[in-house]
């Protein structure tokens, strides 16, 4: 069947604006619309209808108008005008997404100088035990007579710290360690054992050839009712130790020691100041689950670059046993003087001085204020990454808004963890902790607010993975110049940054001042510079 085809003419429309339809004459805007015959184009009429066209002034109000508001469009959407638009029109560019979520968090920031390294001068973990420490451990590892129980009791860095005691106090009787007891914290009601914070297996392990750990008493031993004692002496050395229970536990065979919190003394033949740093360096790893999730969570933290590890000390209890106060408001401060004047014997020292005497000492934890104010002077982004470990703070999120409001990346190990990964740890504070400690040590700079047993077993673990930047807030010196209202910011944070150029983790001698504590200034004991030789372990 044939098709026939229409002889009628298609029309074509186009949008011409009113201004300039008024001004045309009919024929003109005929000579717009009707398609012409190619021969049309070169009549006279045609030619003489263009040139009045080019001359009115309309018309090019209406070209420079079309022009302005392409040229707009290319500048704020970024039009090529080769390519009107894109395969996805609706789509927002990668650098365009950057700006609209307040920057490019991966460049930049990484190269300010906050987060460059101290010197470490070379100093590497050196554990070079002597020849006569070695010829004692054959001995020392097979005896079978004499064993050593101990009881732990405190948060998971009391206990860590009270087990490193353990072991060198072991070693020192030439007994054989039980693993240590965890006593219950009354406090968090946390009844785990060392087996659900420490890798046992692990431990039995490192230890193997400096003290033999048993898991449990021998049946030749199980019947014995164990000689108890509390360590009450301070500053305990080995002579004392082995006055004083050496020929008790040879008789008895077991020998149970509580109270060991700080007592052992910090200043220890070199041999025993190494194992020290072995076992809390190297003995003392965290259990498989822990450890697989502080890792997951430093990944995350570190996904997008650097990040700061703040140890903040804000807690009610806390503010109650320094004697100082939150600053959050009136109300708070009356809260934490009644407590105290409640239970006076909370206090842990100096009770003569006032809290602003003890502030400019730098007894006082620092608030979410002052830690911004410290780190903003000593150069710290305003896009740094900012993981905070430590208990819920007096006053709750509040307490933190002046910190989150000058760094907004601010997280915990619950912002970072994925629904159900903190479950199994749930109301195990040491479990908790133990998180923390892990995304802590593992941060590119860390700062604890306030001292205790996390920051300095964290500044000593950081010192002997090579002097990673530690910020040991200068509150004694600093306190007065944050009270100065009138200082220009420039001249504070001159003063600032001044004030902290010697306390940024670099290394410091232990010898340096007397009962310092090996496992946070773990050199000269524990290693070695680049002129001599270095550990295997």
């Amino acid at each position: 069947m044939a098709v026939s085809k229409s002889n009628k003419k298609k029309l074509s429309y186009i949008s011409v604006p009113s201004q300039i339809i008024s001004s045309m004459s009919s024929t003109s805007l005929e000579s717009l619309l009707l398609s012409p015959k190619k021969k049309a184009l070169s009549s006279p009429f045609s030619v003489l209808r263009i040139r009045l066209l080019w001359r009115n002034p309309r018309f090019w109000l209406f070209l420079i108008l079309v022009f302005g508001v392409f040229g707009m469009l290319k500048v704020y959407f970024n039009v090529d005008p080769l390519i009107p638009f894109g395969r996805n029109p609706c789509a927002i560019s990668q650098d365009k997404l950057m700006v609209l979520n307040g920057g490019n968090d991966d460049n930049g920031d990484e190269k300010s100088e906050f987060w460059k390294q101290p010197d470490g001068l070379g100093y590497r973990p050196c554990l070079q035990f002597s020849n006569d420490y070695k010829r004692a451990s054959v001995d020392i590892v097979k005896d079978r007579t004499k064993y050593l129980m101990v009881v732990v009791a405190g948060g998971m860095n009391q206990q860590r710290n009270q087990i490193v005691d353990a072991v060198v106090i072991a070693r020192i009787l030439g007994a054989a360690l039980v693993v240590p007891i965890l006593q219950v914290n009354v406090i968090w009601g946390d009844e785990s054992e060392f087996a659900d914070i420490f890798d046992l297996e692990h431990f039995k392990k490192v230890l193997e050839n400096d003290v033999r750990i048993v898991s449990s008493l021998p049946s030749t031993h199980v019947m014995t009712r164990p000689l108890e004692d509390k360590m009450t002496h301070l500053h305990a050395t080995p002579e004392f130790i082995r006055s004083r229970y050496s020929r008790r536990i040879r008789r008895e065979g077991v020998l149970l020691l509580r109270s060991l919190d700080s007592r052992l003394s910090k200043d220890l033949p070199s041999d025993l100041q190494k194992l020290r740093c072995k076992v809390a360096f190297h003995a003392l790893r965290f259990a498989p689950p822990i450890l697989e999730l502080g890792n997951k969570l430093t990944e995350r933290m570190r996904s997008k670059g650097p990040y700061v590890a703040l140890h903040l000390r804000m807690e009610k209890d806390v503010w109650v046993r320094t004697g100082c106060l939150p600053g959050l408001s009136h109300e708070y401060d009356e809260m934490i003087n009644n407590e105290r004047k409640r239970r006076p014997e909370l206090l842990t020292s100096r009770s003569n001085m006032t809290y602003h005497e003890r502030k400019l000492a730098g007894l006082c934890p620092l608030n979410a204020l002052e830690v911004a104010r410290l780190l903003k002077a000593l150069g710290a982004p305003k896009t740094a990454r900012i993981f905070w470990a430590g208990g819920n703070p007096l006053g709750g999120k509040e307490a933190l808004d002046p910190l989150i409001r000058e760094f907004p990346h601010f997280y915990n190990k619950e912002d970072l963890a994925l629904p159900g990964e903190l479950e199994p740890f749930q109301k195990k504070a040491s479990l908790m902790a133990a998180i923390d400690y892990i995304v802590s040590e593992n941060s590119d700079v860390f700062m604890p607010s306030h001292g205790g047993n996390m920051g300095h077993a964290i500044q000593g673990h950081r010192a002997y993975a090579g002097h990673k930047k530690t910020i040991t807030p200068n509150k004694r010196q600093m306190f007065s110049h944050f009270m100065n209202s009138s200082l220009p910011g420039a001249e504070f944070k001159k003063i600032i940054v001044g004030l902290h150029r010697d306390s940024l983790g670099q290394p410091e001698l232990r010898s340096s001042k007397t009962r310092r504590d090996v496992t946070k200034y773990p050199v000269p004991e524990c290693m070695c510079n680049k002129m001599q030789p270095h550990s295997s372990v």
